[in-house]
């Protein structure tokens, strides 16, 4: 097991960011935590605010793609592990502002690179470079199959592509210049404190405010689900017990077509607010379906389950009212 002093997590302020840094802190106390946000949109410390006093937390503002910025915070704290999680992650603005995307998403994955590489190029002991990806990345699949780690990449949005183009840069490193890396491609995250531009936390939102539930066409598009917490642990046990140059799917095993989705947020939210059963199915509406809408996404994850013992181990039902409640 790698053990590490001082870990640098980007995007800790996010959804996926906010759960690895509770992890981190309660677990790992002798270790320095230091949480670079650029406190986007999407960024909220509000989200972490429960462990902020954490003797071994540090909050920096701060933007990823500031070459002469990340350079002095390495040479300041002396991060000898990096989880990278910031990234603009939402497949719609992608689609309205690509070159964004490509901005934070390669461009700032490939300062941290550069930034890593200088300042460990003396001694890669005892080191290790965390990229987490996604499952988009390998574009769509058919009714059978599932993604797995030799699955090649065939990226379907500009979102997708900009993830594609960071994985490349940090197996290039890896092969490049011996930068000791790992990476991870995950399904489709839900849970507490996700941005309500998602398909479960808007739609939880609309259905309290009773607002219209806008569906991409028939709703038959099919995600597998990953309850963020699960994420959460498999991060952690990557990143301390994850072979260096190796990737790791990660996948809830928890396939659901979009369309059921909904109906499980309308019953749970529902019951939840007090209302009669069925309430809120009025207010679904179909609408024009996304460009270039990838139909299934499926991950196989026995590899992580094989080589670190991972599986999801929180019950969909469980889940999914947790989140629900969170909203509320």
């Amino acid at each position: 097991m790698k053990a590490f002093k001082t870990i640098l997590i980007t995007g800790g302020a996010g959804f996926i960011g906010s759960h690895v840094i509770r992890r981190m802190l309660t677990k790992y106390p002798k270790v320095e935590i230091v949480n670079l946000d650029e406190l986007t949109y999407a960024g909220n410390l509000d989200n972490i605010a429960d462990v902020a006093t954490a003797p071994n937390y540090t909050f920096v503002k701060g933007d990823i793609t500031d070459v002469a910025f990340i350079k002095s915070l390495f040479d300041d704290y002396q991060f000898d592990a990096v989880v990278h999680l910031a990234a603009e992650s939402h497949v719609d603005n992608s689609i309205k502002n690509p070159l964004g995307f490509a901005q934070t998403n390669v461009m700032g994955t490939l300062n941290l690179l550069e930034a890593a590489r200088n300042h460990w190029k003396d001694d890669f002991s005892d080191k290790c470079f965390y990229h987490i990806s996604t499952d988009e990345v390998f574009g769509s699949l058919g009714k059978e199959g599932a993604f797995t780690e030799e699955t090649a990449y065939d990226p379907r949005s500009p979102y997708s592509a900009s993830k594609a183009a960071s994985d490349h840069f940090v197996r290039a490193y890896f092969h490049t210049y011996d930068l000791p890396v790992v990476l991870s491609n995950c399904s489709n995250n839900y849970g507490p404190a996700q941005y309500p531009e998602k398909l479960i936390p808007l739609f939880i939102k609309n259905i309290m405010k009773n607002k219209p539930l806008p569906v991409y066409g028939k709703g038959e598009n099919i995600r597998d689900w990953l309850y963020v917490e699960d994420h959460a642990i498999a991060i952690d046990l990557i990143l301390h017990q994850g072979k260096i140059g190796e990737t790791y799917a990660i996948g809830g095993n928890n396939e659901i077509r979009n369309i059921d989705m909904v109906y499980t947020l309308i019953e749970v939210t529902d019951r939840l607010l007090g209302r009669p059963q069925g309430t809120s199915l009025k207010l679904i509406s179909h609408v024009t379906d996304r460009l270039g809408h990838d139909f299934r996404y499926a991950i196989d994850a026995s590899k992580i389950k094989r080589e670190l013992g991972w599986t999801p181990v929180t019950a969909f039902e469980q889940a999914i009212e947790k989140t629900v409640k969170s909203f509320l």
